[in-house]
């Protein structure tokens, strides 16, 4: 139904990898910016900044002091900051966000990458870029990286930090897009206000979770921001593009599914946002709909025809559920022409999120005259061995730019 989330790579390989793709040489070129569609808002949406952490090069190595010559590959120190800006949610409300930057301590003028994580249930959220706790991904993988020479834009998304009182829109591109488009409109402002110079190109990451809030937000600026965030490079990894496909993937699958919590959560968020608003007993079969109102992220079987209703089953393949499959199609975010050059990588073992989805985004791009866009399977990966290849693969590819 659904889509997918990121759970934990164990950090050694993240950082191993990681170490490996920082000595492949950068070979720049200037690619033409995309023209102008609309003009952005005027209005500043950042409301505030606060220094949390100032890394020496030292300790930035220190943090992948496991890994041979990983201090060797630390170019800058790095400074890091919390930020909250202003945003608005699924349904139209502003509120305020947060997320983490991360400014190399260098006099050039720098690149700004947009980094989307990966999924965070909310036990885990601390997780989050704007805690820059010791351990996570941003603490330490993305540090590393922006010291190299990348200002770094880590959304929180809706749901964690500053607006972790308001339930994650799950896999819902809109929102998603738009906190991070927020975040790094914010981050452009912080560099203006501070006098950290910045150039004009924004790179754009993230696997996962991430990925599909990466392609959500490559489209978002594309059509929104042309003039004033253009996209200079994307690389979306493991991203759930094709909800509608996913969906009856998920439904029509005899084999065990190991991640069909996720899925539910997907499902929770569609049904809240699209105001759906049926019962749980129209959804998951007894006793799975009591325990699940219960608590939303409890224990679900690995076949899906003992979690779900028939008749909702029945009702998504035979493409009955009008409603539903409107929510479905709305997040559905395969079918578009990218400009700028965007790279799709994927594992063909996926079984969390099924090759197809990537599969069907390049098929879709290639049929609307996309020529920019390629398609890089990482041969025989599943989801999770497949992110230490694409973190590689990844920051090759925005080299080149």
């Amino acid at each position: 139904m659904l889509s997918t989330h990121f759970l934990a790579v164990p950090k050694f390989h993240i950082i191993w990898l990681f170490v490996g793709l920082l000595g492949v040489p950068a070979c720049k070129s200037n690619t033409p910016e995309p023209a102008p569609e609309a003009p952005v808002a005027a209005e500043t949406v950042l409301t505030g900044s606060t220094l949390i952490a100032e890394v020496s090069a030292a300790d930035l190595a220190g943090r992948v002091q496991g890994v041979p010559l990983a201090g060797s590959l630390v170019r800058y120190p790095i400074k890091a900051y919390r930020l909250t800006y202003r945003t608005r949610t699924p349904e139209g409300t502003e509120t305020t966000a947060s997320g983490a930057v991360l400014v190399p301590v260098a006099t050039a003028a720098l690149p700004v990458l947009s980094y989307q994580h990966g999924t965070l249930e909310p036990r885990s959220e601390t997780q989050a870029p704007s805690y820059y706790a010791t351990g996570s991904d941003v603490w330490s993988v993305v540090s590393v990286l922006a010291s190299t020479g990348y200002v770094v834009s880590a959304p929180d998304y809706l749901g964690y930090g500053a607006s972790k009182a308001l339930p994650h829109p799950y896999e819902h591109a809109a929102s998603l897009a738009s906190a991070s488009a927020d975040m790094l409109r914010a981050t452009r402002e912080f560099c203006e206000r501070e006098k950290i110079t910045v150039n004009q190109k924004n790179f754009l990451l993230g696997y996962s979770e991430g990925g599909y809030a990466t392609m959500a937000l490559h489209k978002l600026l594309e059509e929104k921001y042309a003039a004033a965030l253009p996209v200079t490079a994307s690389a979306p990894g493991a991203g759930a593009y094709h909800k509608s496909a996913f969906a009856r993937y998920i439904l029509s699958a005899t084999q065990p599914l190991s991640f069909l919590s996720s899925y539910v959560w997907v499902l929770r968020t569609y049904d809240r946002i699209y105001a759906l608003n049926r019962p749980f007993s129209f959804y998951y079969q007894q006793p799975y709909a009591t325990q699940l109102q219960a608590d939303p992220f409890g224990p679900v079987p690995s076949q899906q025809a003992q979690l779900f209703a028939p008749a909702f089953r029945n009702a998504v393949l035979n493409n009955s559920d009008a409603p539903l499959a409107a929510a479905l199609a709305d997040n559905d975010i395969h079918d578009w022409k990218p400009r700028a050059p965007l790279a799709l990588f994927h594992g063909t073992a996926d079984d969390y999120v099924p090759f197809f989805n990537s599969q069907d985004a390049y098929d879709a791009m290639q049929k609307r005259g996309a020529t920019q866009v390629q398609l890089r399977p990482i041969q025989g990966g599943n989801h999770f061995t497949s992110a230490t290849t694409y973190t590689l693969g990844a920051y090759a590819f925005i080299s080149q730019f």
